[in-house]
Parts: C-alpha cells; structure tokens; sequence
C-alpha cells in the first residue's frame, strides 16, 4: 500500500476529518464531476466512486450523493455502498432512500448511468461484506467504534430495465 493512502486512511479516521468531510468531499465531488461531464469524480482517485440517484424518501425529488463505493469482483454492475456517514452517529439520508426506493436508484459509474436494485444486507451476509469492507478501507473500524448505531450495508446490482 503507498504511503499516501495510509495517510488519508490515518486522516479520515479522525473526529476531526467526520465534521468537515461531510460538507467539503461530496461538493467538491460534484463540481468536478459536473464539469468533466460525468468522468472524473476527485475522491474516487482514493477510492473507487460512484454518484447514486434515488428518490428522497420524503420528498420524492431526486437526490444526488458521491460515494465511494467497493465494486463486487467478477461483475461490472455490483457494488458495496458503507452508510458510514464518516463516523457520525446518525445514517446519511441516501440509505432512507435507498431503503424506500430501491428500485428506484441509478448510478453513475465511471461516466455511465446504470439503474440498481438496492439491497440492505443482514445477518451473515452483512458480516461477510462488512469483513471485506475493513480490508478495502480500514477507517470503517473506527467509524463503527464512534457510533451505536449498526452502519447499513447496501449491494447495488445492475437491472434489466428493457423488458419493462
């Protein structure tokens, strides 16, 4: 592992980096994303990226968040999404939406939009990706330690839409 990820993964496992990160990595994300036209998203140069649209739960106006996200190995249109909300103690809003619109989310990855079905994950299948997840990005340890809540796990797999 290079030394600057261990750095960032140092970093981003701070207090300090979950009360500024929020309100500074998703907006930087979705200007540069916007002006690339979809082919750059700045954090995925860390971790591998996705921009997730669904439905507010509440609202119903489409909501854009930058995530990063863990590709599931031996498929191009599965992945892993961490509620980790950076360590603070309530879930992001996009896993309420994911939750009341699971077939309702695209996302775009790398310059593609792809419509998912969202899955929470529970029991043992959650423990499995949550195991995974702590090899892909150490800093969800520390993230779980600071919250009582359980941090939502979510696999977002391609659908078929032309058959509809």
């Amino acid at each position: 592992m290079a030394p600057g990820v261990r750095l960032v993964q140092k970093v981003s496992s701070t207090r300090a980096f979950a009360k500024v990160a929020p309100y500074v990595v998703p907006v930087m994300d979705r200007a540069v994303h916007r002006l690339t036209r979809g082919k750059v998203l700045l954090s995925a140069r860390m971790l591998p990226g996705l921009i997730l649209t669904v439905p507010g739960a509440r609202s119903g106006r489409l909501r854009t968040t930058p995530l990063a996200c863990m590709p599931e190995k031996g498929t191009e249109q599965s992945w892993i999404l961490v509620g980790s909300n950076f360590g603070r103690s309530g879930h992001p809003s996009w896993t309420a939406n994911l939750l009341a619109g699971p077939d309702r989310a695209v996302v775009n990855w790398q310059g593609r939009d792809i419509p998912v079905h969202a899955t929470l994950l529970e029991g043992e299948e959650r423990e499995e990706v949550w195991r995974a997840a702590l090899k892909f990005w150490p800093p969800y340890a520390a993230y779980q330690a600071r919250v009582e809540r359980e941090i939502r796990l979510f696999r977002l797999r391609g659908r078929d839409d032309t058959a509809s």
